[in-house]
């Protein structure tokens, strides 16, 4: 079915995770819904996130896991549609999932699985989809004392009263993302907060990847650090640079000319451990026992980022060996950048929150306008926050327009 209807209750622009959750929560509520996607099909987002099992909540999600200008924003729809509340849902339509790490939480078989329970709702609230449309222009209508919006599509022309936004920001192109969304807001008067990529690999120089071209594919745990950014995870060496947990958490605190700084042993004191090393296996070479620790590649990397040959540590004496664990320990470097919005997670900025209400969504600025999901500036951390900020934001816009 293509043909649309010419008048909507609320007409919902985007047809991922929060778009869909706030058209069955709105339908449910008696209004009449439609979502509009330009896309080819719903949930492209959630059928590729998670590796394709999606990583659809975090059992520990709290406001402290979101970056925004305003952060105390998102507390009020995060406290009023909580994880266990998505989680209740997910349960209610039967789909097995499981504890990763760190709270995330993944579905058993496929993403596949929270399109269709999302599609389901939709289905039960009796809102309508339609694919494939493109939004031409938006003019808020002519009556004084009417709030509402004429939509002209590329379908045909819709009247609705409330007008949602959940366009996503502009990560993963690939996927139909745009700034659609932020020009939106523009056009009704919003601020928009600078935008970048975030949750994103580092790109390193020519002269660092020519060091460690034997290391794409091998990763170990580290702890990150820069700016105010702490993150004990897994970093992953590629062939541009450097990814894994660790580095796309650390990423959306980074900023062009950062350093950034990795443990290599976290947890450990390296100076420490190879003193009690000499104490007990003096024959041994360093490398023999940095093996202990890290793969053999990663050994032979680091020693050479030091300019260090392999000795048997009864060769080094006790402050040789200090100053060899504190350099092995830490690794400072600066990325030449980050792989962008084509392998972003996530989008950092976007429509400024102190313009929007905490409580509705709505717009302070046009009534009958509301932003949801990764279009304002609200980002989670890795790990299925991003994922709950849609749910909880959609929900909370859905129970108003």
């Amino acid at each position: 079915m293509t043909d649309l209807p010419t008048q909507t209750d609320v007409l919902i622009i985007g047809a991922g995770a929060a778009g869909l959750m706030c058209a069955s929560v709105a339908g449910k509520r008696g209004r009449s819904v439609l979502v509009l996607d330009h896309a080819n099909k719903v949930g492209k987002k959630i059928l590729m996130s998670g590796g394709g099992r999606c990583n659809f909540t975090n059992l520990y999600t709290a406001p402290d896991n979101f970056y925004s200008e305003n952060p105390h924003f998102c507390k009020s729809a995060l406290a009023r549609y909580t994880q266990w509340d998505f989680i209740a849902l997910v349960e209610k339509h039967g789909i097995p999932y499981h504890e990763k790490t760190l709270g995330q939480l993944f579905c058993d078989n496929k993403s596949r699985d929270i399109v269709d329970l999302l599609l389901t709702e939709c289905r039960e609230a009796k809102a309508q989809i339609r694919t494939r449309c493109e939004i031409q222009r938006i003019e808020p209508l002519d009556e004084a004392q009417a709030k509402g919006f004429v939509v002209h599509t590329s379908l045909g022309k819709v009247v609705c009263e409330s007008l949602v936004v959940a366009t996503g920001g502009l990560s993963i192109p690939t996927m139909g993302a745009t700034g659609f969304g932020y020009d939106l807001a523009k056009q009704f008067g919003h601020n928009i907060i600078p935008t970048r990529a975030a949750l994103v690999p580092f790109i390193l120089n020519k002269r660092a990847l020519a060091r460690q071209q034997e290391l794409p594919g091998t990763s170990l745990a580290v702890n990150a650090s820069c700016a105010e950014g702490h993150f004990h995870e897994q970093m992953l060496f590629t062939h541009k640079g450097l990814s894994g947990p660790a580095v796309l958490q650390i990423s959306s605190h980074w900023k062009e000319g950062m350093p950034v700084t990795f443990d290599l042993a976290p947890g450990l004191d390296l100076s420490d451990w190879l003193s009690e090393q000499r104490g007990n296996k003096q024959e041994s070479f360093l490398h023999t026992v940095l093996a202990e620790l890290w793969s053999k590649k990663l050994v032979q990397f680091f020693l050479q980022r030091i300019g260090l040959d392999s000795k048997p540590l009864k060769h080094y004496s006790e402050q040789a060996l200090k100053d060899v664990g504190e350099k092995l320990q830490t690794w400072t470097l600066t990325p030449e950048g980050t792989e962008g919005y084509r392998t972003a997670e996530v989008t950092l900025g976007g429509v400024d929150t102190n313009e929007v209400s905490s409580r509705s969504m709505q717009s302070m600025k046009q009534p009958g306008l509301y932003f949801i999901g990764e279009v304002l500036d609200v980002t989670g951390w890795l790990g299925g926050f991003n994922f709950q900020w849609a749910w909880a934001s959609a929900h909370a816009a859905g129970g108003e327009v």
